[in-house]
C-alpha cells in the first residue's frame, strides 16, 4: 500500500531512472543549453538571409504583379497580359508605340496625300492609309507618304443611313484591321482621315499622360453644336483623330462587327465605333487639342483663341480659308509647322498682357498671330474667339462649343492684326518669333489721333523660353507676357516676352 502511494506521489521516478539512469541535469545548465541553441539558429538564419538578398536580383518581398516579366492587369473579371504591348514597361511613350490607321479613298488619295506628307515621317511613323481599292498610278506615289492597304470587303454588313455613305462601314473597321496586323510594341492605335494633319510631338505628349495598359478612348468633339446634337456629345470625332489604347482595341475587335450591324442607321464610322465603346463601357476622354474643324469660312478666330491644351490635330482644311492670308492652305500649314517644330508645346498657345505706359493690350497666339489693341481690354474679352467662321452644316453664326464675339465694323473698335513672319531659335532653350502687320486691301483704318501710335507699329518680336512638355501634366495655367520697350517704338518694332506667371500675378487692368 505504501509502495503504491509512493508511486502515485512520484510518477516520474521510474521514467527518470530509465531514461537518464546516471546523469543529473541542473536547471542552470539546461537554460544555458537552450540559449546557445537559439543563438546558433539565429546566426545561421541571418547569414542565410544576407546571402539570399545579396545575390538575388528580385527578392520575394519586392515582387508584385507589376514587376514581373509578364505583368497582369486586371480589368474587372478579365486579365490582360501586357507583355506584347510594349517591350519596356517603364519606357515613356514615343512615336514607335503608335500605330496609325488613316481612312482614305482611292479617288482622292492622290490629292489628299499632300496633307499626310506634312506630318508623316517615312520609316519612322508606323501605320497605313486604308483605301477601298488600288489608287491610280500607285507606282508613282511619293515615298514621303504612308503606304496603303486595301480594306476588306464589307458588303455583308448593314448600312441604312439615308444621308450617309457605305464607306463608313469600311472606315469603322480600320481599327479592327489595324489591330489584326499584329505589329509589335504598339501601345496606341490612332485613327484619322486622309486630310487630318497631326502634330506628332504634341500627340505623344497627350498620350504619355495616360496609362496605356488601361482602356482609354481619347479624342475631341465637334466645334459646331448642331453636329454634336445630330451625332453625339460622347463621341471622339474621327476627322480630328482619336486614340485607342491597346487593351481597349483588344476588346473592341471582339464586338466591332456586331456593332456595325446593330448601329446600321448611324451616319459615320466614328459614331459606330462610339456605339461599341458604349457597349464596352468606356467613355471618351476629351482632349481639347484634337480639332475636327467643323466650321466654314475663316478659321482665324478659332486658331487665334486656342484652348489651353497642346495642338494635336487639324481637319477639314479643304473646307476653310487658308489659315494665313495670301497663301495656299498647304503653304500656310508649312509656315505654321515651321514654328511648331521650334517649340511644339507652345504652338498656338495664347498669352496676353498690358502696356500700361501707353494703355495698350497685346494678345499673342504663338507661332500664328498677334493682336494689338490701343486700349485696355479685359482678359475675359481677350480670351474669347472672334466670330470669323460659321457652323458646319447650316453656315450659321453658331452655336458653338465655345464662346465667340463679333468683329466690329468700326475699324477703331477692331485690333490691329499681325501674322507670323519668321521664327528662329535664339539658343537651345529659347525662340524669337516676328509678326508683321497685315492690312486688308479694302480695309479702312481708324483715323482717330489716339490710334495713330499703334498704327505706327509694323512689327512685333516675341521672345520665349521653350515650353517644357511636362507642363501639360500639371494644373493648366496660361503663361504671362510683358512688353519690354514700354516707352518708345524703335524702328516701328515692339518687343514682347512670354514667360511663366509670377505668384499672385494676373492680367488685371488698373
Amino acid at each position: 500500500m505504501s509502495s503504491t502511494r509512493e508511486t502515485m506521489l512520484d510518477p516520474f521516478k521510474t521514467w527518470k531512472f530509465l531514461v537518464l539512469p546516471t546523469i543529473t541535469i541542473k536547471p542552470i545548465d539546461l537554460l544555458l543549453f537552450l540559449l546557445k541553441t537559439i543563438l546558433a539558429i539565429f546566426t545561421v538564419s541571418s547569414i542565410s538571409l544576407f546571402l539570399y538578398f545579396a545575390f538575388s536580383s528580385r527578392p520575394w518581398w519586392l515582387s508584385s504583379p507589376n514587376c514581373n516579366n509578364n505583368p497582369v492587369r486586371t480589368f474587372d473579371h478579365q486579365k490582360f497580359i501586357t507583355k506584347n504591348i510594349s517591350g519596356r514597361a517603364n519606357e515613356r511613350t514615343n512615336l514607335s508605340h503608335i500605330q496609325f490607321g488613316i481612312g482614305g479613298s482611292a479617288k482622292t488619295w492622290n490629292q489628299r496625300l499632300r496633307y499626310c506628307e506634312l506630318w508623316w515621317k517615312p520609316n519612322v511613323t508606323r501605320g497605313f492609309v486604308w483605301l477601298d481599292e488600288k489608287p491610280p498610278n500607285d507606282e508613282n506615289l511619293p515615298p514621303t507618304s504612308p503606304q496603303y492597304k486595301i480594306s476588306q470587303d464589307t458588303s455583308r454588313f448593314k448600312y441604312t443611313s439615308s444621308y450617309g455613305s457605305r464607306s463608313a462601314v469600311r472606315m469603322a473597321r480600320i481599327a479592327k484591321e489595324s489591330f489584326e496586323l499584329g505589329l509589335g510594341n504598339v501601345r496606341w492605335f490612332v485613327m484619322g482621315d486622309d486630310d487630318t494633319v497631326f502634330f506628332l510631338e504634341n500627340l505623344i505628349t497627350v498620350l504619355d499622360k495616360y496609362d496605356h495598359n488601361q482602356m482609354y478612348y481619347i479624342g475631341g468633339n465637334s466645334e459646331s453644336v448642331e453636329q454634336d446634337v445630330i451625332h453625339s456629345y460622347n463621341m471622339a470625332y474621327g476627322g480630328g483623330g482619336f486614340a485607342i489604347s491597346y487593351p481597349l482595341a483588344a476588346e473592341l475587335v471582339k464586338v466591332l462587327d456586331g456593332c456595325i450591324d446593330r448601329y446600321a442607321s448611324f451616319y459615320g464610322s466614328d459614331q459606330k465605333v462610339q456605339g461599341c465603346m458604349s457597349e464596352i463601357g468606356i467613355p471618351v476622354t476629351k482632349e481639347l487639342g484634337f480639332h475636327q474643324v467643323d466650321i466654314r469660312g475663316n478659321p482665324y478666330g478659332l486658331l487665334a483663341a486656342h484652348p489651353l491644351a497642346p495642338l494635336v490635330s487639324l481637319h477639314h482644311l479643304d473646307y476653310v480659308q487658308p489659315i494665313f492670308p495670301g497663301m495656299t492652305q498647304i503653304d500656310s500649314l508649312k509656315k505654321l509647322i515651321s514654328a511648331y517644330e521650334k517649340d511644339p508645346s507652345r504652338a498656338l498657345q495664347h498669352s496676353f498682357c498690358y502696356d500700361l505706359k501707353r494703355n495698350w493690350s497685346v494678345s499673342v497666339s504663338w507661332g500664328y498671330t498677334l493682336q494689338l489693341y490701343p486700349s485696355l481690354v479685359t482678359a475675359k474679352k481677350l480670351e474669347t474667339a472672334f466670330l470669323t467662321f460659321q457652323s458646319w452644316r447650316t453656315w450659321n453664326n453658331g452655336p458653338f462649343k465655345f464662346n465667340t464675339r463679333p468683329i466690329s465694323k468700326d475699324p477703331c473698335e477692331r485690333p490691329i492684326m499681325y501674322f507670323l513672319d519668321r521664327v528662329q531659335r535664339d539658343s537651345g532653350y529659347s525662340t524669337l518669333t516676328t509678326y508683321t502687320r497685315h492690312v486688308e486691301e479694302s480695309a479702312k483704318e481708324c483715323d482717330r489721333p489716339d490710334y495713330a501710335p499703334a498704327l505706327a507699329v509694323k512689327f512685333f518680336n516675341v521672345s520665349s523660353a521653350k515650353l517644357n512638355p511636362a507642363i501639360w501634366r500639371m494644373a493648366p495655367r496660361r503663361q504671362c507676357c510683358e512688353v519690354i520697350n514700354g516707352r518708345d517704338v524703335v524702328d516701328n518694332l515692339v518687343q514682347v516676352k512670354i514667360r511663366g506667371c509670377n505668384r499672385f500675378e494676373s492680367v488685371t487692368p488698373p
